[in-house]
């Protein structure tokens, strides 16, 4: 984890940022975990592999919302300064509505792939199935909450510091 924690610091230079993919993978743990109660499954080291892969994937589908909002941000800031203008609001919800959007497709095909690869495991039978279910398990539950998570609520933690960025910009400015 700590490993994790410093590539993604190294990558982003930015606390902020860092504990904004972090907090994926707990609410991605929460979909699992979730799954594995309505399934009555016990913790085992089986479960605990099936964790640590949505905890990745978790991390990944943060990772590549996080860059595309930094992306559309970075294109409405130049867009502001060629204009000789700050940037305001409006810019704000363009940025973050043009970033979202742009990832809203391939992270609804990521989900797909690993339903469509794991809702058979978890529904299947016959040699090893037992075991592998209980790695499947977590990462179907955690890729429902994963997908919320990456759709909608990194969106709005974004916004809500661009707001408070494009406010102290024009304190400042005053």
């Amino acid at each position: 984890l700590a490993v994790i924690v410093m590539l993604l610091f190294l990558s982003f230079r930015s606390v902020f940022e860092v504990a904004v993919i972090l907090g994926t993978v707990p609410m991605a743990l929460a979909g699992g975990l979730w799954l594995l109660y309505a399934l009555d499954y016990n913790l085992s080291v089986a479960v605990g592999v099936g964790l640590i892969a949505l905890a990745g994937v978790a991390a990944e589908l943060g990772v590549v919302m996080l860059v595309y909002l930094k992306l559309a941000w970075s294109g409405q800031i130049e867009t502001c300064r060629i204009e000789g203008r700050d940037p305001g609001p409006d810019e704000v919800e363009a940025a973050v509505t043009e970033g979202a959007l742009r990832r809203v497709r391939p992270i609804l095909m990521t989900v797909a792939t690993i339903f469509a690869g794991l809702l058979p495991i978890m529904l299947g039978g016959g040699t090893g199935a037992e075991l592998m279910q209980r790695v499947a398990a977590p990462m179907v539950g955690g890729m429902l909450s994963a997908t919320v998570l990456a759709l909608v609520v990194l969106p709005a933690i974004w916004t809500l510091r661009l707001r408070s960025q494009v406010r102290r910009w024009s304190r400042e400015a005053e």
